[in-house]
C-alpha cells in the first residue's frame, strides 16, 4: 500500500497515578530517523521503542515525545506516628533535665524531619502502560501515513493518464507530421531551379524521418508508465523506486523534444516534463 512519510498521531491516558501522552510526528526523509524525547524514569523503554518503528517503518524522520502528568491532588500527607512519639518521649525526658521551660508546638513537631510523608504512588505499571500506548499511536501514524499515501496515488495516477493521452495523440499524428515534412522538403527543394535528384531527395527524407522517428521514446514512455503503475500496487517501501522511474519518464520526454521537428510535438515533450516534474514532487514523500 502506498505510504506517505508525512503524518501525525496524537494519543492520551488517564491513570490513577497519573496522565500519559504521546506525540507522533513523521515528515520525509531519505532513511528512517526515529527522534525519542522521553521523561528520565522512561529511558529504560527506548531500545524496545527503536524496535518498534524499525519493524513498522521503512523510511521518514519521525519524531517521537511522551509526556507524563503525575496526579497530585489526590496525595495524602501521612504521619509518622511512632516517631512523632519517640519525640514526645524525648521532650519529656529533656523536661525532666532542664526543667519545663519550653513545650515543643505541634507545628514544630510537624516541621521535624521525617514526621510527615506524602503518600507514595507505585510506578511500577507505568513503563508497560507508555509502551501500549505508544503502540496505538504508532498505528494511528500509519493509519494517517496510508491515507496520505492514497491520496498522492491517486493524484500521481491522474497525472500518469494525462501522459498516456498525450503519448497517444504524438503517436497518431506522427504519420501525418512525417508526410507534411516530407512535402515541405519537397517545396523547398522545387522552389530551387535546379533538376532534383531522386536518390538525393529520397536520402534527404530517410534522414529526416529517422531524425523524426521518436516512436521507440514513445514506446519506452508507455512501459515506464506502466511500472509506475505496477509499483504503486506493491505492498512494501517504494518510494525510492518511484523517484528512480521519474528520473527514466524525464530522459525519455527529454529525447522526444530533442528529436521533435514540430513546435507541436515540442510542446507535447514540454507537458510531459511538466507533468513528471509534478509526480516527482509528490513522490518525495512516498516511503
Amino acid at each position: 500500500m502506498t505510504r506517505s512519510m508525512t503524518a501525525f498521531a496524537r494519543q492520551e491516558q488517564v491513570l490513577d497515578t497519573g496522565t500519559l501522552s504521546w506525540e507522533l510526528r513523521s515528515v520525509n526523509q531519505r532513511f528512517l530517523d526515529p527522534q525519542l524525547r522521553l521523561p528520565d524514569q522512561f529511558h529504560a523503554l527506548e531500545p524496545k521503542l527503536r524496535d518498534l518503528l524499525r519493524n513498522r517503518l521503512n523510511r521518514g524522520k519521525v519524531e517521537c515525545q511522551l509526556r507524563w502528568h503525575p496526579a497530585t491532588q489526590e496525595s495524602e500527607l501521612q504521619v509518622n506516628e511512632a516517631l512523632v512519639k519517640q519525640l514526645n518521649a524525648a521532650g519529656d525526658r529533656v523536661n525532666g533535665i532542664v526543667g519545663p521551660t519550653r513545650q515543643y508546638s505541634v507545628l514544630e513537631l510537624l516541621q521535624w524531619p521525617g514526621v510527615l510523608a506524602a503518600e507514595s504512588i507505585n510506578l511500577t505499571e507505568l513503563p508497560a502502560a507508555a509502551l501500549a500506548l505508544f503502540e496505538t499511536s504508532l498505528e494511528e501514524l500509519i493509519a494517517h501515513r496510508e491515507r496520505e499515501g492514497q491520496a498522492l496515488k491517486g493524484l500521481i495516477e491522474q497525472r500518469l493518464d494525462a501522459i498516456l493521452a498525450i503519448v497517444a495523440q504524438v503517436q497518431k499524428n506522427l504519420p501525418s507530421i512525417l508526410a507534411q515534412q516530407r512535402q515541405n522538403l519537397q517545396d523547398r527543394l522545387s522552389e530551387l531551379a535546379t533538376e532534383l535528384d531522386p536518390q538525393r531527395l529520397e536520402q534527404e527524407i530517410a534522414l529526416l524521418a529517422n531524425k523524426a522517428d521518436v516512436a521507440e521514446e514513445l514506446d519506452r514512455l508507455v512501459t515506464h508508465v506502466e511500472e509506475v503503475r505496477h509499483t504503486l500496487q506493491q505492498n512494501q517501501a517504494m518510494g525510492r523506486r518511484l523517484d528512480f522511474l521519474m528520473q527514466e519518464l524525464n530522459r525519455e520526454a527529454n529525447t522526444l523534444s530533442s528529436k521533435s521537428i514540430v513546435t507541436e510535438t515540442t510542446l507535447n515533450a514540454v507537458e510531459i516534463k511538466v507533468l513528471i516534474e509534478q509526480m516527482r514532487e509528490q513522490v518525495q514523500n512516498i516511503e
